[in-house]
Order: C-alpha cells, then structure tokens, then sequence
C-alpha cells in the first residue's frame, strides 16, 4: 500500500451503503486514506433514512451527491470495495477488490438503517487496521 492508500466504494445507486461506509472511513481515519464513492446507475439524492442514520452518530452527510462510476476513479483507487448489490468495477492488475455484503437500505426506515450503518463502521474499522494502522512517533 501507498504511504496514503486510496479507497473506492460502489454500489450501483451510491446513495446509501456507499455513502455511508465512505462518510466512516473519512471520519475514522483521519485523514490517512483518500475515500472514495461511485455508482455505476446514480441517484438522484443520497438516501434521506441513511443521511439521518449517520447524523445520530455526528457524521453530517446531508451534503453528499451521487457520483458515477468511472474507468478513472478504479484506476486511481487502490482499493474498490463493492457493497454487495452486484456492481462491478473495471479490473486493474494491483488493485484489491473486495465485496461487502451488506442489506440494502433503499426505500427502508431509518430503524431498518441503523443496523446497516453500524455493520457497515465494524468492517470499515477492520479495513483500517489493514490498510492504514496508526503508527506511534
């Protein structure tokens, strides 16, 4: 990995598993990975029940859009995680891909979220420990 790896997340709508996992990983990781997020069909907005799932623990991504997936994004990413709703990325010699199977949060409550969210912030935690550990000075 690269002194500051990179990570992509997909899902086809990227507006509630991907954006959710991404709003972690930045918050989590202080700014010792470059996050991002892509779908290869779009939203027009990012889930409101997951906007507000992430809220509850203080992570504001009310501002979010969805993005389209691109040849470039894979390419820039050392790491591609779909979120198991059957999305695909390019595939590139030397990048890691991963599938996250994970319920999908379309058209569902902000209680059916919350379990989604917090599966979500166990294995991006467990992706951090692999990826970018902190490192005492």
């Amino acid at each position: 990995m690269p002194e500051k790896p990179s990570v992509l997340f997909v899902c086809v709508h990227n507006a509630g598993r991907s954006q959710m996992a991404a709003a972690w990983l930045t918050h989590l990781a202080g700014g010792r990975v470059e996050v991002r997020s892509a779908g290869s069909n779009p939203g027009d907005a990012v889930n409101p029940a997951a906007v507000e799932a992430m809220a509850e623990v203080g992570i504001d991504i009310s501002a979010e859009t969805p993005k389209i997936l691109t040849v470039d994004a894979v390419k820039e990413s050392d790491v591609c995680i779909t979120m198991g709703c059957g999305d695909t990325c390019p595939v590139f010699p030397g990048k890691r891909y991963l599938d996250w199977k994970l319920e999908d949060p379309a058209g569902q409550g902000v209680a059916a979220v919350r379990p989604i969210r917090d599966e979500i912030k166990v294995m991006v935690e467990g992706l951090i420990k692999e990826i970018a550990p902190e490192t005492s000075k």
